[in-house]
Formats: C-alpha cells, structure tokens, sequence
C-alpha cells in the first residue's frame, strides 16, 4: 500500500516539473505565419464572402456569418442557397463538417 501512495506521489512530482511555464497574464500569441496567409477566393465563394484576400480562418468565419445571417444553418446541417450551391455542389444540404471544403475554391 505504501508502494502505491510513493509511487503516485513521483508521478505527480514529475508530472509538476515538465508542466510548461504559463504566459504572464494579457500576453497575446502571435498566430502562425501559415495560418494567416491570404487566398484570393473563386468568383463562386466571391459571392458569398466577398472578392478581397483572405486568410483561411477568416474564409470560415465569413461564411458562417453568412449562414447565419441567411438562417441556413439547422443544428448540424447547413441548408445551401443558390449562392452556396456553386460552391458546395448540387446538394441541399452539407453537414457541419464539410464547411472546409470551400477551400477548394481559394487561389
């Protein structure tokens, strides 16, 4: 019984000594370089986000305002309008998960 509580006791101790040392508070990370590279979008995706260079993170962020905005969005699925059938295909609609896939249509 001993053994155990020693035994946990040294795998909490090392546990705390390889922790990483936290960021002083309000300390902002600078975001990776890849992430923020700018794609020019498809005249398609153009009609739903806009014409201007973007990074990827920003290419998601817009089309879910523009989901929600157009109230296409129903729990898990996406309904698609005109405008997003040309982007995504002749579906009715796209799951969550398939959002991405307008990353096809960046240059």
């Amino acid at each position: 019984m001993a053994a155990k509580k020693a035994a946990a006791k040294k795998t909490t101790a090392t546990a705390a000594k390889k922790a990483p040392a936290k960021k002083a508070a309000g300390a902002k990370r600078k975001p990776n370089a890849a992430f923020m590279q700018e794609f020019t979008p498809s005249p398609e995706l153009a009609a739903v986000i806009g014409e201007k260079p973007l990074p990827r993170t920003a290419v998601i962020k817009n089309l879910w305002t523009y989901f929600k905005k157009h109230g296409l969005n129903q729990g898990q699925l996406i309904n698609l309008d005109d405008n997003l059938k040309k982007v995504y295909g002749n579906k009715k609609q796209i799951k969550m998960t398939e959002v991405a896939a307008a990353f096809k249509h960046l240059k």
